[in-house]
């Protein structure tokens, strides 16, 4: 009995995928599947218009990047009060040597941690501490950047200003802005901004200082968009998510101002 066997040269494709169970298919099949995501239209716009989004978002933090100041310049002109956020000694330091050199009458350092006193505060600028006996502030109470803005409105009307300087770190000083314009909208305010350890200009060399001016960029974003539907902060919804359910903590352990 003569057995004859066909080289594979001579297969079909249908014997082949018969055989092995796969096959590959031409472009120009009409088994290739024509339900492609971007086949559809609804999809086709979606997508176009997150990498919209995503251009306009990256085009925004560069303009936010770009527009924070990277050295410290005095105040062009002096002012009723000084406010100080915590969050770095040099912040401290800065807003005292502004005092002493009689940019303004008062300075209040706001979101003072309630278990730092008056005069461990002091012995940080000890050449300074006859100004912490007479003319500085400190506020206890404000947790968030939406407290010090409360804590700074009391504080300005309290003592009738008209005019503060603002002194924070460079890239947090824009957020800080909105929400003093936001809380006090008829008041002067003079922004000085403290040099970060981190520059700027140059976040796209330094993975640290991208992750943090990116996630300040973010809550910049997030303030403008509530500042925008909100009436008042001292009343906020956010303000009492952030801090826990109130937007300031009252503490016993010293007065809100000596």
């Amino acid at each position: 009995m003569t057995s004859r066997t066909q080289s594979p040269a001579g297969w079909s494709a249908a014997d082949t995928t018969e055989a092995l169970g796969w096959g590959w298919t031409m472009a120009g099949s009409s088994s290739l599947p024509h339900g492609s995501v971007w086949a559809n239209p609804w999809l086709r716009v979606c997508g176009l218009g997150m990498a919209a989004c995503l251009v306009v978002g990256f085009l925004g933090f560069l303009g936010f990047v770009y527009s924070i100041d990277r050295f410290e310049q005095k105040p062009e002109t002096r002012a009723d009060g000084i406010v100080a956020m915590t969050g770095g000694a040099q912040r401290i330091g800065d807003a005292i040597d502004l005092l002493a050199q009689g940019y303004a009458k008062r300075l209040l350092i706001s979101g003072v941690n309630e278990r730092t006193s008056r005069e461990e505060i002091s012995r940080l600028n000890p050449g300074q501490r006859r100004l912490f006996d007479c003319c500085v502030d400190l506020d206890y109470r404000a947790r968030n950047t939406i407290g010090n803005a409360i804590e700074t409105r009391r504080w300005a009307e309290q003592n009738q200003f008209e005019s503060l300087i603002i002194v924070t770190s460079n890239y947090h000083m824009p957020r800080t802005l909105v929400e003093l314009d936001h809380a006090l909208p008829n008041l002067q305010k003079i922004p000085y901004p403290v040099a970060a350890t981190i520059d700027p200009h140059a976040w796209w060399r330094n993975p640290a200082a991208a992750r943090v001016l990116f996630s300040e960029y973010v809550k910049f974003l997030a303030v403008w968009v509530r500042t925008r539907f909100e009436k008042d902060p001292e009343h906020s919804s956010m303000a009492k998510i952030l801090s826990g359910g109130r937007p300031i903590q009252h503490v016993q352990a010293e007065p809100l101002w000596r």
